[in-house]
């Protein structure tokens, strides 16, 4: 059973909010990488693009941009996302997650980023 929580982030606007999918609503989602592109109206917001920024499975492990698949791995970190460094130069190998969405994701989040776009009688008047 396959079941999101979708955080759809407004850039313009500076707000956020949660949807929660399930089963065949969730279908589109499945098989995406971060930085790709999905239709709104999978999250009822017809007429938007979201990007895939990033998200985490069940444990909260992040899903990272740069490594490929859809499993967790034990990869060396010096930044980003999955780990904060406190000294210089520091590494440390944590999991993460592959780029790739699967069936064992619990959150993904997106950001708009394209709208509809407001008719030209609405400006006018």
């Amino acid at each position: 059973m396959v079941k999101f929580k979708v955080i759809v982030s407004d850039p313009e606007a500076g707000t956020s909010k949660v949807v929660e999918l399930e089963e065949t609503r969730a279908a589109p989602f499945i098989g995406k990488k971060i930085g790709e592109t999905v239709d709104g109206t999978v999250v009822d917001l017809p007429a938007h693009k979201l990007q895939i920024m990033g998200g985490s499975d069940k444990d909260g492990v992040p899903i990272r941009p740069n490594v490929h698949g859809g499993v967790r791995r034990n990869v060396v970190l010096s930044g980003g996302v999955g780990f904060n460094p406190q000294n210089k130069g520091e590494r440390r190998r944590k999991a993460v997650r592959g780029n790739v969405i699967t069936d064992e994701i619990v959150q993904i989040n997106t950001k708009i980023i394209e709208k509809p776009k407001k008719s030209a009688e609405r400006k006018t008047e």
